[in-house]
């Protein structure tokens, strides 16, 4: 059963949320900070210690494939100090060498607890709901791209990503699918306390 949270407990989760911001930025200790030392983190291109996607971060640093995060205000439930949130994300991104761009619109999943007095993340999963190419002018017929080879919700971003040099697996969460369900249910069963 979820209750009411402080206002304080509120904004500091609210500040780990919008701290994705250190991303963009490239400020890596910022980054790690949001995360627990134990933390996971499951995304498009990466899944496994939130410490080495912040190195992967770091290793894309300069790299062709810029991108910006666009973060909404969270939906917060707590129970004690475990929150189960929810954020809208819009990701804008675009590869030097392949002139082009993608819009990507997400959710970011969080497990986030309070440890020592702190609240980070445990846990993140995203969700993508959709998305595609955006500038110059999108695909053209010349390209290798193929909207087969992933869900429609992120393919585009995929081909970006790919074309990188980072592996993207076609069993991404999106939205309203089965996994996008059970990330749901466990991290419910998880702030309830139940063994997930």
């Amino acid at each position: 059963m979820t209750e009411e949270i402080r206002a304080a407990d509120r904004q500091a989760i609210t500040d780990v949320m919008t701290g994705w911001i250190h991303r963009d930025r490239e400020h890596w200790d910022a980054l790690a900070s949001l995360f627990h030392d134990d933390a996971t983190l499951t995304i498009l291109w990466f899944s496994g210690p939130a410490k080495d996607f912040v190195d992967g971060s770091r290793g894309m640093s300069g790299g062709p494939l810029r991108s910006k995060h666009f973060i909404g205000a969270p939906v917060i439930e707590a129970a004690g100090d475990r929150a189960f949130v929810e954020t809208n994300a819009m990701l804008v991104a675009d590869h030097l060498e392949l002139g082009l761009g993608v819009t990507v619109h997400n959710r970011f999943l969080d497990r986030v607890e309070r440890r020592d007095g702190v609240w980070r993340i445990a846990r993140r999963d995203s969700v993508y709901d959709m998305g595609g190419f955006t500038y110059p002018d999108g695909i053209r017929p010349t390209d290798d791209f193929d909207p087969r080879r992933h869900p429609r919700e992120y393919a585009a971003l995929a081909y970006l990503l790919e074309h990188s040099g980072h592996q993207v697996p076609d069993t991404c969460p999106t939205r309203f699918s089965k996994r996008e369900q059970e990330i749901l249910e466990e991290g419910h069963t998880w702030l309830t306390g139940v063994s997930a």
